[in-house]
């Protein structure tokens, strides 16, 4: 399916800039969202390369209010706006965590981040949400419990395992409108929070998960699939 209008969280950098780029390349148009857009260098230049098809606005998913005021804001733009395409990608992963000291406030933080505010802003977005639609959850198999092989980035896995819990509970819950909403993981990306070792490059991994959400039907709604399709145990 072709996605003609498009929200991505998380687009200053890494994943979610290049979502932007790739869907921007398509002649979608797309409202981009991070915490400090003032800051956002790439993302603003990609606003002069597709004049009148990109809109960059403040969000933190980790904050109710701010989510609720792009909720708002949004029919301000365009009362008639529907998104095709909602994908949380907005995340953190906080590293040097160790059995025996773990901060309470990174657990918390992770979690409010990575499955709290995928939650809600699909919450709050889900009337200008098309029927039909798709909600493309980035997460990671660091959230698969069957996958669990060491202790490691404790809260970062928690957090992702439960979002992939919203993702299937989403699904359930948008499927009377056609809505499908996948857990996507992009593979060991080339990103900062990747790391040196990353594998994937990140426009790839991107190109991957574009192609898995605009193939997905009905039946694969509430699932976990990786970048290149495979289907992933929870």
């Amino acid at each position: 399916m072709d996605f003609r209008n498009c929200l991505v969280t998380g687009a200053n950098r890494g994943l979610g800039l290049e979502f932007t780029r790739q869907l921007l390349a398509t002649g979608a148009h797309v409202v981009a969202t991070c915490r400090h857009p003032g800051k956002a260098t790439a993302v603003n230049a990609l606003a002069g390369e597709h004049p009148g098809r990109l809109r960059v606005m403040p969000l933190d998913v980790a904050n109710p209010k701010s989510i609720a005021e792009v909720a708002r804001e949004l029919p301000l733009l365009d009362d008639t706006l529907r998104i095709d395409l909602l994908v949380n990608c907005a995340g953190v992963l906080h590293s040097g965590e160790r059995f025996g000291s773990l901060d309470p406030a990174v657990v918390e933080g992770s979690f409010r981040t990575n499955a709290m505010g995928p939650l809600l802003l699909t919450q709050a977005l889900a009337p200008w949400l098309a029927d039909g639609g798709r909600v493309a959850n980035v997460s990671s198999v660091l959230g698969s419990i069957a996958s669990v092989t060491r202790f490691g980035t404790p809260s970062y896995n928690i957090s992702k395992c439960a979002q992939n819990m919203a993702t299937a509970l989403l699904a359930q819950a948008l499927q009377p409108r056609g809505i499908a909403v996948l857990a996507l993981h992009p593979g060991w990306a080339q990103t900062d929070m990747g790391g040196e070792k990353a594998t994937v490059p990140v426009a790839d991994s991107v190109a991957g998960m574009l192609r898995v959400v605009a193939d997905a039907t009905a039946e694969d709604s509430g699932g976990f699939r990786d970048w290149q399709g495979r289907t992933l145990p929870w």
